[in-house]
């Protein structure tokens, strides 16, 4: 049987990573030069995450949620969890307040997601994508929004972009559903003109923040890592002409909370390059979090 000190060698190693790692208790300053020693070979440059021979890789799986609507469910907007697509005329109808939303549970939130019509992406979506994870969990990994393979399943970052994601959280300890909750700025998919993913807009975020907010209150992580720029606009509160690369390499605060920023995994999955640079960024978060 393969130990975790054996997948977190395996998960380093198909990041562009290995041999380096940096224990949790290491200081900052031991990884300080990381950006030198992680240059990512051509083999990586050549094939994203190429298989290890002879390790098994582990299988990234679609989860059903509680609370989270199946295409083939239309039901009405009134209590009853799930909305079909079809069934959704008016945005902002029966949109619950903030302040309701401050005070639902787990399922009151997940049903309120569920039935949302809050801003015009309810009318496009297939599924709502809530979230997924530890709901007690101490890492707390937000991103932008859905895309489609998260749109027709109903969870964050499967796929290419989540397979990464789940070596990201290997490589540091942790795995999706233990100790790790991951969610999305937006709940439903932002679909563009062309038909392709795009990034949700300013009102689509505010919209579904009241959301988020309540999800993290329930949560009540020890860190909060935003990936990518949309999540590190949203949940800082700054503007959309900030660069990301002034955010990273800094501890944040959200409410009290440390938040760390890094690149999106759709993102390092086009330049591949940057993985070392993500590395740094979750060195800084796991100081962070020993800190805290």
């Amino acid at each position: 049987m393969t130990s975790d000190a054996d997948r977190r060698a395996i998960f380093l190693e198909e990041m562009g990573l290995a041999p380096l790692w940096v224990p949790l208790a290491a200081p900052l300053a031991a990884v300080a030069p990381v950006a030198d020693q992680l240059a990512v070979p051509p083999a990586a440059a050549a094939q994203d995450m190429p298989a290890t021979s002879g390790k098994p890789a582990l299988p990234v799986m679609a989860v059903d949620l509680p609370g989270v609507a199946r295409a083939s469910e239309t039901v009405g907007l009134s209590g009853n969890i799930g909305a079909d697509a079809a069934a959704i005329t008016a945005p902002g109808a029966t949109a619950p307040s903030a302040a309701e939303i401050e005070r639902m549970d787990w399922t009151q939130l997940k049903a309120a997601v569920a039935g949302c019509v809050k801003c015009g992406l309810c009318r496009s979506r297939t599924r709502t994508v809530f979230g997924v994870g530890d709901e007690k969990a101490r890492w707390l990994f937000v991103g932008e929004g859905p895309g489609r393979n998260e749109d027709l399943q109903g969870e964050p970052f499967v796929g290419p972009a989540g397979k990464l994601l789940d070596n990201m959280l290997l490589a540091m300890g942790l795995r999706r559903g233990e100790n790790a909750y991951i969610a999305n700025i937006v709940k439903c998919r932002p679909i563009g003109e062309d038909g392709r993913d795009r990034p949700p807009a300013p009102d689509e975020a505010a919209a579904c923040m009241p959301y988020l907010q309540r999800q993290i209150a329930l949560i009540n992580p020890t860190i909060i890592v935003a990936l990518g720029k949309t999540a590190a606009m949203s949940l800082l509160g700054l503007e959309k002409d900030t660069a990301l690369a002034k955010l990273r390499g800094t501890v944040h605060n959200y409410s009290g909370l440390p938040l760390v920023v890094t690149y999106h995994p759709a993102y390092l999955l086009r330049k591949l390059t940057d993985k070392g640079k993500t590395w740094t960024d979750l060195c800084l978060a796991m100081k962070a979090y020993a800190d805290a």
